[in-house]
């Protein structure tokens, strides 16, 4: 039997929400190189409720889009998410700016512009996004996670975990607060077999769930996965 190879990194899941489809071709096109996953999409409406529904890591946003302007998908992605979102936009109104800015966007690239600096403003943001994450887990979660010993404590109790139960667990820990789907827990998880059911995942976290004494702290999220809640 073929050594199980190793999974690789998880790679950023970015939506690109922009109507110019020869722009986002381009871009998909390059960012690709750098191991994002990109998802395009060019309705404003659509794109709000795949949010809602898939977890991204990051939003790339023009402001010109059909039907609902793009302050307004940023507003409204913003009241729902603390999630990083770069505006991309050829408007160059220094109000459109502000207001980008003041309605949570974490940073307005005018186009036209080089997509290595689109690439470096991604790598960017999200370091500070993950260095919050980092920060505000260590601080207030009950779950304290060491890689090193592959132990998982929860309250300061130790929870008795199989390696492919620490794999799962880990990355909710990771994700806190995030929906994970069964697909990112198979390509996560080392100790996760590739051909893994959907079934074998929802009893590894059912299992998990009874270890931890708390079956609420790890909500199912309808048709995507599962979130281990703050």
């Amino acid at each position: 039997m073929a050594e199980k190879k190793e999974k690789t990194e998880e790679k950023k899941k970015i939506l690109m929400i922009e109507d110019d489809l020869e722009l986002a071709e381009i871009l998909t096109e390059y960012l690709e190189q750098f191991d994002f996953d990109i998802k395009v999409e060019d309705d404003p409406f659509k794109a709000v409720s795949i949010l809602n529904l898939e977890p991204f890591d990051l939003v790339i946003l023009d402001l010109t889009l059909p039907g609902m302007d793009g302050l307004e998908v940023c507003e409204s992605i913003r009241e729902r998410q603390d999630i990083p979102i770069i505006i991309s936009s050829a408007r160059s109104d220094v109000t459109d700016k502000v207001k980008a800015l003041e309605l949570g966007a974490d940073d307005y690239l005018p186009k036209p512009y080089d997509p290595r600096e689109l690439e470096a403003r991604i790598q960017s943001v999200l370091r500070r996004y993950e260095q919050k994450a980092k920060n505000k887990n260590e601080n207030k979660s009950d779950f304290k996670c060491d890689k090193e010993t592959m132990t998982i404590t929860y309250k300061g109790r130790v929870i008795d975990l199989t390696n492919a139960e620490f794999g799962i667990l880990s990355y909710m820990i990771q994700k806190q607060g995030l929906v994970v789907s069964r697909e990112d827990l198979i390509h996560n998880v080392n100790a996760i077999n590739e051909d893994s059911s959907n079934k074998s995942i929802d009893v590894m976290v059912g299992r998990i769930r009874n270890k931890l004494g708390n079956k609420a702290l790890i909500e199912s999220v309808r048709g995507v996965g599962y979130k281990l809640v703050k």
